[in-house]
């Protein structure tokens, strides 16, 4: 890694940073973007990721008059990485139910991606008098027969998944964004692509990330969990999907959203995993436009 591609990659993230504020939760430095006003829309990201991966959403949104609100998962992105923290889904819900009600934010627009997808449904099925519509992106609802697509797997081993993150850097990373994250990767500016590498690893070099990887919850009294926030619910229901997506499949895992959340269709969308980063516009027009429906 060269210097100027690690300094390239750090102004990325110190703009980031510069653009969101910290809050205090649970004794936990957070991170978060939260732009614009109006009716809140909150956006839960997933691994590797943070809520830059929502820059774009958040910003869009702020533009078309809500306010838009990523939180860094504790472990991820620029929040605080405790080694004692509850890195499950539930004790991320948990987590994130307290973070909303330290800013104040009754009711909710929620948008789910990746783990975000398990995290937030166990958050509205607990919460559902404070959700105003709930947004779908790429994830899943089934857990117990959730298979992990291939290029998580390394990381449940826990000498693998060690030297599978020790692998992963500025030289490494791009290669599988390509593969994995979205269709034209030239769009999207090289220091863009590595900071999420920055963002991953930080000061304990992914050791929280990888906590994350082998505590996914998978009973059926969790899925049931999960399909109480997609079934007989007082808020509207949309799902996404970047349809070219190669670990979680429009047709297996969209397919089961659908049904799961008896939806009419699934909108998808020119992209990938990271559809986020392709079609941001267009995600927040889906979504403002099911928000103006519960207006």
């Amino acid at each position: 890694m060269s210097t100027k591609e690690h300094r390239n990659s750090k102004n990325v993230v110190d703009l980031h940073e510069s653009s969101g504020k910290y809050l205090e939760v649970d004794g936990i430095n957070t991170f978060l973007l939260d732009k614009g006003s109006g009716e809140a829309v909150v956006c839960i990201h997933g691994v590797p990721t943070s809520s830059f991966l929502y820059r774009k959403v958040v910003d869009s949104l702020s533009r078309k008059g809500y306010r838009g609100i990523a939180i860094d998962l504790p472990g991820l992105g620029l929040s605080n990485r405790p080694e004692n923290f509850d890195y499950t889904f539930s004790g991320f819900s948990r987590f994130l139910t307290n973070a909303l009600n330290r800013l104040n934010i009754e009711k909710f627009h929620l948008v789910v991606h990746d783990i975000g997808g398990p995290i937030g449904f166990s958050l509205a099925a607990n919460q559902k008098d404070r959700i105003r519509s709930l947004t779908i992106l790429n994830t899943w609802a089934d857990v117990v027969n959730f298979e992990k697509p291939l290029v998580m797997r390394p990381f449940e081993n826990k000498v693998l998944g060690e030297a599978e993150l020790k692998m992963l850097s500025h030289a490494t990373w791009p290669l599988m964004f390509s593969k994995m994250g979205v269709n034209d990767p030239d769009k999207i500016p090289d220091e863009e692509i590595k900071a999420y590498v920055d963002l991953l690893k930080r000061e304990d070099d992914g050791k929280a990330f990888l906590k994350i990887m082998r505590n996914f919850e998978d009973s059926p009294e969790f899925r049931d969990t999960c399909y109480r926030a997609l079934q007989q619910v007082p808020y509207p229901i949309q799902a996404i999907w970047g349809k070219d997506d190669p670990a979680l499949k429009l047709d297996e895992y969209g397919a089961e959203i659908k049904k799961v959340a008896n939806l009419r269709e699934v909108h998808a969308l020119p992209s990938r995993h990271f559809l986020q980063e392709e079609v941001s516009e267009e995600i927040a027009d889906l979504i403002v436009k099911q928000a103006n429906l519960t207006s």
